[in-house]
Protein backbone atom coordinates (compact mmCIF):
# COMPACT_ATOMS: atom_id res chain seq x y z
CA UNK A 1 0.00 0.00 0.00
CA UNK A 2 0.91 3.51 -0.48
CA UNK A 3 -0.23 6.85 0.54
CA UNK A 4 -0.46 9.71 -2.28
CA UNK A 5 -0.23 12.91 -1.22
CA UNK A 6 -0.75 15.49 -3.72
CA UNK A 7 -0.82 19.84 -3.16
CA UNK A 8 -2.88 21.07 -5.77
CA UNK A 9 -5.16 24.72 -6.70
CA UNK A 10 -8.10 25.10 -5.34
CA UNK A 11 -9.99 25.64 -8.51
CA UNK A 12 -8.29 22.16 -10.18
CA UNK A 13 -10.36 20.01 -7.19
CA UNK A 14 -13.56 19.75 -9.06
CA UNK A 15 -11.72 18.04 -11.94
CA UNK A 16 -9.10 16.64 -9.60
CA UNK A 17 -11.88 14.79 -8.02
CA UNK A 18 -13.93 13.80 -11.12
CA UNK A 19 -10.60 12.22 -12.53
CA UNK A 20 -9.51 10.40 -9.08
CA UNK A 21 -12.94 8.69 -9.48
CA UNK A 22 -12.49 7.89 -12.80
CA UNK A 23 -9.44 6.00 -11.90
CA UNK A 24 -10.89 3.89 -9.68
CA UNK A 25 -10.25 5.93 -6.24
CA UNK A 26 -13.57 6.86 -4.81
CA UNK A 27 -12.02 7.25 -0.69
CA UNK A 28 -9.59 10.21 -0.59
CA UNK A 29 -8.83 12.64 2.01
CA UNK A 30 -8.98 16.69 0.93
CA UNK A 31 -7.44 19.63 3.23
CA UNK A 32 -6.95 23.35 3.23
CA UNK A 33 -3.76 24.39 3.00
CA UNK A 34 -1.48 27.55 2.47
CA UNK A 35 1.91 27.40 1.22
CA UNK A 36 4.22 28.89 -1.44
CA UNK A 37 7.40 26.88 -3.52
CA UNK A 38 10.86 28.51 -3.11
CA UNK A 39 10.68 29.66 -6.56
CA UNK A 40 8.26 32.25 -5.79
CA UNK A 41 10.81 33.53 -3.00
CA UNK A 42 14.23 35.47 -3.64
CA UNK A 43 16.17 34.37 -0.40
CA UNK A 44 18.24 37.03 0.13
CA UNK A 45 14.94 39.05 0.80
CA UNK A 46 13.54 36.07 2.81
CA UNK A 47 16.74 36.43 5.06
CA UNK A 48 16.88 40.14 5.37
CA UNK A 49 12.94 40.37 6.30
CA UNK A 50 13.39 37.81 8.81
CA UNK A 51 16.44 39.61 10.39
CA UNK A 52 13.95 43.12 10.37
CA UNK A 53 15.43 44.94 7.00
CA UNK A 54 12.08 47.22 6.29
CA UNK A 55 12.91 47.69 2.80
CA UNK A 56 13.70 43.70 2.44
CA UNK A 57 10.23 43.32 3.47
CA UNK A 58 8.29 45.56 1.52
CA UNK A 59 10.35 44.11 -1.37
CA UNK A 60 9.15 40.54 -0.74
CA UNK A 61 5.58 42.34 -1.34
CA UNK A 62 2.74 39.17 -2.87
CA UNK A 63 5.80 36.86 -3.63
CA UNK A 64 6.35 36.33 0.66
CA UNK A 65 2.86 35.21 1.23
CA UNK A 66 1.46 31.87 1.68
CA UNK A 67 -1.13 30.84 -1.48
CA UNK A 68 -4.04 28.50 -0.31
CA UNK A 69 -4.23 25.35 -2.06
CA UNK A 70 -5.57 21.90 -1.25
CA UNK A 71 -3.77 18.86 -0.13
CA UNK A 72 -5.45 15.16 -1.07
CA UNK A 73 -4.23 11.84 0.19
CA UNK A 74 -5.21 8.88 -0.79
CA UNK A 75 -4.20 5.34 0.37
CA UNK A 76 -4.23 3.16 -2.55
CA UNK A 77 -2.82 -0.44 -3.34
CA UNK A 78 0.64 -0.29 -5.42
CA UNK A 79 -1.11 -1.65 -8.98
CA UNK A 80 -2.85 2.20 -8.40
CA UNK A 81 -0.12 4.32 -7.71
CA UNK A 82 0.93 5.46 -11.45
CA UNK A 83 -2.81 5.66 -12.20
CA UNK A 84 -3.00 8.23 -9.58
CA UNK A 85 -0.05 9.83 -10.30
CA UNK A 86 -0.99 10.39 -13.80
CA UNK A 87 -4.33 11.21 -13.38
CA UNK A 88 -2.97 14.18 -11.13
CA UNK A 89 -0.50 15.05 -13.26
CA UNK A 90 -2.63 15.29 -16.13
CA UNK A 91 -5.31 17.16 -14.41
CA UNK A 92 -3.37 19.73 -12.98
CA UNK A 93 -0.34 20.28 -15.38
CA UNK A 94 -0.45 23.86 -16.61
CA UNK A 95 3.23 24.18 -16.83
CA UNK A 96 3.37 27.09 -14.67
CA UNK A 97 4.50 27.55 -11.54
CA UNK A 98 2.54 26.71 -8.84
CA UNK A 99 1.05 23.56 -10.81
CA UNK A 100 1.79 21.19 -7.10
CA UNK A 101 3.45 18.33 -5.75
CA UNK A 102 2.77 14.70 -5.14
CA UNK A 103 4.26 12.65 -2.78
CA UNK A 104 4.38 8.62 -2.30
CA UNK A 105 4.98 6.98 0.62
CA UNK A 106 4.57 3.09 2.01
CA UNK A 107 2.00 2.60 4.48
CA UNK A 108 2.76 -0.42 6.72
CA UNK A 109 -0.29 -1.29 7.56
CA UNK A 110 -4.56 -0.43 7.52
CA UNK A 111 -7.35 -1.01 9.88
CA UNK A 112 -10.70 -0.70 8.85
CA UNK A 113 -12.09 0.07 12.55
CA UNK A 114 -15.96 -0.96 11.71
CA UNK A 115 -14.95 -4.85 10.66
CA UNK A 116 -11.03 -4.55 11.66
CA UNK A 117 -10.16 -5.62 8.39
CA UNK A 118 -6.16 -5.02 8.13
CA UNK A 119 -4.12 -4.50 5.46
CA UNK A 120 -5.58 -4.00 1.36
CA UNK A 121 -8.89 -5.13 2.76
CA UNK A 122 -9.24 -2.62 4.66
CA UNK A 123 -8.72 0.29 1.91
CA UNK A 124 -10.58 -2.11 -0.72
Amino acid sequence: MKEVIAVVRINMMNQTKQALTDCGVDAFFAHEAHGRGKGFVNPQLLEGAEQGYEEAASLLGEKGKLYPKRLLTAVVEDSMVKCVVDTIIGTNQTGMPGDGKIFVMPVADAVRVRTAEKGEQAIK
